[in-house]
């Protein structure tokens, strides 16, 4: 029988290793999974490379892990959000490296390391600092740069439903990154704001089929009415 619900966070966070590559879902606080990230706090792992939306609100969440010293790397699209003390003191101080990648090419990014594509030519960033050092084409008149597929070793998400083959749909804006980082990541462990019986969950409106997803956590908040 399958069945990826796990009933504790220890149990969430096994096998994380130092040095991972983490895919972080959300936009801002929205869809971003936070109970996952308090639990690879408690977990343990350190000089991870975190790539994401932004760098961090305030000191908790993905800011908290930065403070403690255990991100080598962000990768994101906006490093200074309405609070970003944490990520400008670790970076002026040379403590953090930063990759600044356009939003739009960071979920290509992802998307194309879940569907098998190791490489993909885009016109965004073109004649810029993050063009530098990257394979130029041009194709039908207009000039191109290539950028890498992003994989995850471990992928955090947020869904708003799941059933226990790890079926998963997602709330409005929720949704964001959280599906492609499903796809691109060699774990995908989820927090999910309801538990579905198998056969609750409209087949068409399942977002992210089970087959991406390793582990399932309920961590239930906000409105407990549902859908």
């Amino acid at each position: 029988m399958i069945n990826k619900i796990v009933q504790s966070m220890a149990d969430m966070m096994a096998g994380i290793e130092d040095g991972s590559v983490v895919l972080l879902g959300g936009f801002g606080a929205v869809g971003q999974p936070n109970a996952l990230i308090d639990g690879l706090i408690e977990q343990g792992a350190k000089d991870l490379t975190v790539a994401c939306n932004n760098a961090g609100v305030g000191r908790i969440g993905l800011a908290r892990l930065m403070d403690l010293g255990r991100v080598r790397k962000i990768i994101c699209s906006f490093p200074r959000s309405s609070d970003p003390v944490v990520f400008e003191t670790l970076y002026r101080a040379g403590r953090i490296e930063l990759e600044i990648v356009p939003q739009g090419t960071l979920a290509e990014r992802m998307r194309a390391a879940g569907a098998g594509v190791p490489a993909f030519f885009t016109a965004t960033g073109v004649g810029t600092k993050m063009a530098v050092g990257k394979e130029h084409r041009d194709i039908d008149g207009r000039t191109y740069i290539l950028e890498q597929a992003l994989k995850g070793d471990v992928g955090l998400v947020e869904a708003w439903e799941a059933d226990r083959w790890g079926n998963l749909t997602y709330k409005q804006a929720g949704r964001n990154f959280n599906p492609v980082i499903a796809m691109a990541s060699a774990l995908t462990l989820v927090q999910t704001q309801h538990v579905r019986d198998l056969g609750q969950i409209d087949p068409d409106h399942v977002v992210t089929p089970g087959i991406f997803v390793d582990r399932v956590l309920h961590v239930p908040y906000g409105d407990p009415s549902g859908f």
